[in-house]
């Protein structure tokens, strides 16, 4: 190992003649102090990834890689470091492959007879590289089409990817979401994240992504959809790493979609509430729902067979049941597994892991589940079968859908968003909200932001009496522009706009589909297709200031309370945990028991996992504002989670939308 180069008033010494990687250079003394510099606070814990940086890192571990006299504090700063590290070398690998994309003018293989990739590079350097890296050819294509990217259409993420900040896996999602845009799109979509990715997961940076490349060109993102609906629609078969068998259907219209998924919800709520099928996860079972709806079979002929199959035969020989072990309460999901969402996109298996042939697999995480609403049918009716479409005990099962009210009056084209498919382009944003309209299962809701897309007020429409309440239509056949789809639809309104909408004379004309107009000083009225009227009453959420009004002074939060804080938090308040605050724990930042009071200044959601961990000792978290909650680790390093975004990144048009 060569002598270190010195930096500030640290240390400048050299390795032992003999020594080798992974031995300590020089004096134990030395090897403490560079420990020390990982710390929080420390000369090395912020470093920029470099060659010094690397070689630092290096003598840190000491022999076997043991880090001996490292501390928990210290050993996270290095953790941290070598993804920096690793980061920054795959960027230097790229930056190798960009190279030989330059003319030598000597006809050595340095091959770019353009100055785009798709032209400039052949299969002679695909097989040099797929050799070098023992890859297939079109693995090294592509890698080389990541270095190109990276390095002239998106050279801002490329730059991140260069000081440690994201990750190859993370650089690669944002460059494939951004493929179809043209080079002035990419360039202002990648303005949008470039501030944004740091310290995001996985799933943080793909929605990040998405929202960006919606936000400047929706009309591409819905011709692409729509294309691939038409033509690459398919179910496949395939056989899973555990040898088991797979069965997908892929590029399919998202309402139908989505409605189907949320009928193998309900199916499988039915059988987990009717214990026919002990022992049973709640993932397997959506399983089996999902068979028994495919191949027909009915939820009482299956709960019979099931009850059947488990019954003690007459003389009492049966096994014993020993009854399980159930999951975790904080981590059961009620819509869906997390590989649910990551394998609707292709390119992801059941765990949420990339499939890449390249081996860039990264962890999306764990805390995916879909979410949705209370059952909105029966439970168990008689012989134990569910009562109505929406039947599953007391699992959630609705799919919920956003929308901003701009996006379905056409007066703006902003995105969407869904739980499970993520940022949705406005034209299929405003096709769940029409497929949900349809629906008398699903329930509807409205979501005032302010200009930073923070939830400044919300309230829950509900029908009116008496006025305009068209019965629900006859079923129909699902087609694609006929499916139902029971569904939580939140639409979204900016605070100026509505106060615009409070303002304007009433002009007694009958209100036109998704109008919302005032009715008295503090209700609403929300117009749907065919002109069913919902009533909407506003609470203020807690945003920025709390004024109180909602604090109880009981453990337990009042319904109201409770519903405002998830609306307002969205998702669990642990930066990278994405679990929805309706599947979360209402929790007291300032514990209960220790004087913390039961209001929104004092609370978030937080997952039962998150929640878990909190409690640990050395874990805090406090709200220096209410919606902003700062986590602080054992180690004294901080998190911050804001509030959640309802609007993409930023107002794009007429914030009066």
């Amino acid at each position: 190992m060569g002598q270190l180069i010195e930096r500030g008033e640290f240390m400048g010494w050299q390795a032992d003649r003999n020594s080798r990687p992974g031995e300590v250079p020089g004096e134990g003394e030395g090897v403490a102090a560079l420990l020390a510099g990982f710390g929080h606070g420390g000369q090395w814990q912020a470093a920029p990834p470099s060659a010094v940086l690397a070689a630092v890192l290096e003598a840190a571990a000491g022999p076997e890689d043991l880090y001996e006299g490292a501390d928990t504090e210290v050993l996270v700063g290095i953790v941290r470091q070598w993804a920096a590290i690793e980061s920054w070398a795959a960027a230097g690998m790229l930056g190798a492959l960009r190279a030989m994309m330059r003319e030598d003018g000597g006809g050595r293989p340095l091959l770019r007879r353009r100055g785009d990739l798709p032209d400039g590079w052949d299969d002679s350097l695909n097989y040099e590289v797929a050799g070098a890296l023992a890859m297939g050819p079109v693995s090294a294509g592509n890698l080389a089409g990541l270095a190109w990217t990276l390095g002239v259409r998106l050279p801002g993420i490329g730059r991140l990817l260069a000081d440690g900040v994201v990750s190859r896996a993370k650089a690669k999602l944002i460059a494939a979401v951004f493929e179809p845009l043209d080079d002035g799109e990419a360039a202002r979509a990648e303005a949008l994240i470039v501030a944004e990715v740091a310290g995001k997961t996985y799933f943080q940076v793909e929605r990040l992504a998405w929202r960006a490349a919606l936000a400047v060109a929706p009309d591409v993102a819905e011709r692409r959809r729509s294309k691939a609906e038409r033509e690459r629609a398919r179910v496949t078969v395939f056989r899973e790493e555990s040898g088991a068998v797979g069965l997908s259907g892929r590029d399919l219209p998202a309402a139908q979609a989505l409605a189907g998924h949320a009928s193998v919800v309900a199916r499988a709520g039915q059988y987990q509430a009717c214990g026919a099928f002990p022992g049973q996860t709640a993932s397997s079972l959506q399983a089996l729902a999902y068979l028994h709806l495919l191949n027909g079979v009915t939820e009482r002929d299956a709960i019979a067979f099931a009850r059947a199959a488990t019954a003690e035969p007459p003389d009492g020989t049966g096994q014993d049941d020993d009854g399980g072990h159930a999951e975790d309460a904080g981590n059961v999901g009620s819509g869906g597994t997390a590989g649910s969402r990551a394998g609707a996109r292709g390119g992801r298996g059941s765990d949420g892991d990339d499939l890449d042939p390249d081996g860039d697999d990264e962890d999306p995480g764990d805390d995916e589940d879909p979410g949705g609403d209370e059952d909105p049918g029966g439970g168990c009716g008689p012989d134990g079968v569910g009562g109505g479409p929406g039947s599953g005990g007391s699992h959630p099962v609705l799919p919920e859908v956003a929308v901003p009210l701009a996006t379905l009056q056409r007066r703006a084209e902003r995105p969407g968003d869904n739980r499970l498919l993520g940022p949705l382009d406005p034209a299929m944003a405003r096709d769940l909200a029409a497929a949900a309209a349809r629906s008398p299962h699903a329930r509807w809701e409205v979501t005032v932001v302010d200009d930073h897309g923070y939830a400044v007020g919300h309230g829950i429409a509900r029908p009116g009496r008496g006025r305009n309440q068209s019965r629900p239509r006859r079923p129909q056949p699902p087609t694609a522009t006929s499916c139902a789809l029971p569904a939580r639809v939140n639409i979204t309104v900016t605070a100026k706009h509505l106060a615009a909408l409070a303002a304007q004379p009433r002009s007694g004309a009958p209100p036109g589909e998704w109008e919302l107009t005032p009715r008295t000083a503090d209700t609403w009225v929300l117009t749907l297709p065919g002109g069913r009227e919902l009533t909407v009453r506003f609470d203020v959420v807690p945003t920025h200031d709390c004024d109180h009004r909602y604090r109880v002074n009981t453990y337990e939060p009042g319904g109201r309370l409770r519903r405002l804080v998830q609306v307002r938090d969205h998702e669990c308040t642990f930066p990278p945990c994405s679990r929805p605050a309706r599947d979360c724990d209402f929790e007291h930042a300032v514990p209960y028991g220790k004087g913390g009071e039961t209001d929104a200044c004092n609370a978030g959601a937080r997952s039962r996992r998150c929640h878990q961990v909190k409690q640990m000792p050395g874990w805090t978290v406090t709200q220096p504002k209410p919606g902003w909650h700062v986590w602080t680790t054992p180690t004294g390093r901080t998190y911050i989670q804001e509030p959640w975004r309802y609007i993409a990144l930023a107002v794009f048009s007429d914030p009066y939308c």
